[in-house]
């Protein structure tokens, strides 16, 4: 009797000694690795030094954001952001510093563009960046672009350069601007789905793919006219930097074939015959144009010369010690979600949070909203702005910066602030709304299933299985009613305007920053620069700092995400590219952040499709 509880407890005893044993093989293989980190950083005598006369390279790979994502600081050690990592994101604020610093820097004696791997990044952040780049040519430094092939948002950040090399073997592609997507109604007719769509606004167009086809004759009208606005910019913009006429930008498919005939062919030589590039060089020809320039470099063959990410470690802008009366900073960047979301996306509790940090903080005397998003909730979207009219009624100005894009939910958080700003290419307004129910009881019952039983009401019964009755229909329809009308009045209340002038221009309809200051829609152009300094101008401040307001990390993630920071400054840099799986990955990642954009809690959505193309 026993010996059975004798084994058993000598069979835990060995289960336990497993685990344990397995637990702090584990744990140890992570401690002596994160140790091994920390030792190769300590002991590595690579810090970064900058040679005078050194050129600024602005090595940018990835996207450039507003806010970075937050994300896990091992994988940022382990890819390392010195890489030329396409995936990786740059943050604009600190990279407009860091040029900005380098303009009266000694050390630095001009800038060499290497954009060759920057990502999808909008046209009002690429002209923020020019900007940038035109004040330190006025500082009497040149810049320099090379690139192996120029793509049309690389190319448009070339054009500010004062000389444009480009590979003997590259080119130029300039192609202008298009709005294609794919409609899914007679797939979901095959698939006997029912889309149940409810909007209001002709040109709230986010819905079609579920109910037609093709495009419909409306959204192409909204659709050409924004695309040419945008792109009148752009042309205006390269046409001036390279003195070039804009005709000769984007050329007709008669006239690119005549231009690359005179070329023979040859794309780089038709770069140079159209005046959109200096000169063609190899890769070492470059290398010895540069040390011409700039001087060779004491501790190899290359030019003098320091990365942009090395650079901005040692310039970083460190906030001030004691801060006094402050201009707050929240940025609303991604879509509008409900709830708690992480950095670099927008929350109804999260964002609100910040605002009303911004309310209780005795030193902010005013905020400056900074909104680059093309909406979501409607619930989310009211959350955050009543924040913004609580900031109002503390006395604290509110002054909204738009980025890329403030549509639909975007706009809506803006609407009630004290002063707007656009730039020429912000996509902004798309004042509508649209609901959407997709039920399978067709679809369902072509395979067998059918939904059957019994409720106490109408509403308790419904079931996207089971579909939707007429009288759910005329409820939803007269919610989304409603919400537009409340969308209209919100605009016409802040903005003074009547009902009928604001309808005029909404109805779901997206237009440029441009075109949105002459309908009133903002209030006047200008980066985030000259809204802080109007923010400080409406709080009557003579003397202002300005205080990023963001989400505070814990003392441990703090510690972690400053540690592996210092670290990935030391380690060598990796040789490891992007893949297609990691590609795959990617784009599967993006659609599903568009799908988690759709988590109304009464199904009703003030979304911009139209700002991604």
């Amino acid at each position: 009797m026993s010996a059975k509880p004798s084994i058993f407890i000598r069979i835990l005893t060995i289960l336990w000694n497993t685990i344990n044993g397995t637990r702090k093989v584990i744990l140890n293989l992570f401690f002596f690795g994160f140790l091994a980190i920390v030792i190769v950083a300590l002991s590595s005598d690579d810090m970064p030094v900058v040679e005078d006369g050194s050129a600024l390279v602005l090595d940018l790979a990835g996207a450039v954001v507003e806010q970075k994502r937050q994300i896990d600081p091992i994988e940022a050690v382990m890819k390392n952001g010195k890489a030329n990592d396409g995936s990786g994101e740059i943050l604009l604020s600190e990279l407009i510093h860091t040029i900005d610093n380098a303009a009266s820097d000694k050390r630095i004696s001009s800038i060499v563009l290497d954009v060759g791997h920057l990502q999808w990044t909008g046209i009002s952040k690429l002209q923020s960046i020019g900007d940038a780049l035109s004040r330190f040519k006025e500082s009497g430094k040149p810049i320099t672009a090379i690139g192996n092939w120029y793509g049309q948002n690389q190319y448009f950040l070339a054009s500010f350069a004062d000389t444009i090399y480009l590979n003997t073997q590259g080119s130029v592609e300039i192609n202008g601007l298009s709005r294609y997507r794919q409609y899914y109604k007679s797939a979901l007719d095959k698939l006997k789905i029912k889309a149940h769509v409810f909007r209001v606004g002709t040109f709230k167009s986010a819905v079609e793919p579920f109910l037609r086809d093709d495009m419909s004759d409306a959204a192409k009208q909204a659709n050409t006219e924004l695309l040419g606005d945008i792109w009148s910019s752009y042309e205006a913009t390269v046409a001036k930097n390279r003195n070039i006429n804009p005709e000769d930008i984007v050329l007709s498919a008669d006239r690119y074939i005549s231009e690359l005939d005179k070329a023979k062919g040859r794309s780089s030589d038709m770069a140079l015959n159209m005046g959109w590039v200096d000169k063609l060089v190899s890769a070492e020809q470059f290398r010895l144009d540069m040390i011409a320039q700039v001087g060779e470099a004491s501790d190899g063959d290359q030019y003098k010369q320091i990365s942009f990410y090395d650079y901005q470690t040692l310039v970083q802008e460190q906030p001030p010690l004691i801060i006094e009366d402050a201009v707050g900073i929240v940025v609303a960047k991604g879509n509008i979600l409900n709830g708690n979301q992480p950095a670099g996306q927008i929350g109804g509790e999260s964002t609100s949070a910040l605002l009303r940090k911004a309310r209780f903080d005795e030193t902010v005397k005013a905020v400056v909203l900074r909104v680059d998003s093309p909406g979501g909730s409607a619930f989310a979207s009211e959350q955050i702005r009543q924040e913004v009219l609580a900031l109002k009624a503390a006395n604290k100005p509110v002054v909204v910066s738009m980025g890329s894009y403030a549509a639909s939910g975007g706009y809506w958080i803006s609407a009630s602030a004290d002063y707007i700003f656009a730039t020429p290419t912000t996509l902004t307004g798309s004042i509508g709304i649209f609901g959407m129910v997709t039920t399978f009881e067709d679809s369902l019952a072509s395979i067998g299933i059918h939904t059957d039983g019994v409720a106490t009401s109408d509403w308790a019964g419904f079931s996207t299985t089971k579909g939707i009755s007429e009288d759910l229909k005329a409820i939803i329809q007269r919610h989304i009613e409603r919400g537009y009308h409340d969308f209209i009045s919100l605009v016409a209340n802040e903005r003074d305007m009547d009902l009928e002038q604001v309808d005029g221009i909404a109805q779901g309809r997206v237009w440029s920053g441009k075109k949105a200051l002459e309908l009133g829609l903002v209030d006047e152009l200008g980066d985030l620069d000259v809204a802080i300094t109007k923010a400080a101008e409406l709080a009557k401040l003579e003397k202002f700092d300005t205080q990023l307001i963001e989400q505070e990390l814990t003392p441990q993630e703090q510690f972690i995400q400053e540690m592996f920071a210092t670290v990935s400054v030391y380690l060598p840099m990796s040789s490891q590219q992007g893949g297609m799986l990691e590609q795959l990955l990617s784009q599967f990642s993006h659609i599903a952040e568009e799908f988690n954009a759709f988590d109304d809690p009464n199904g009703v959505y003030l979304y911009c499709d139209t700002c991604n193309f």
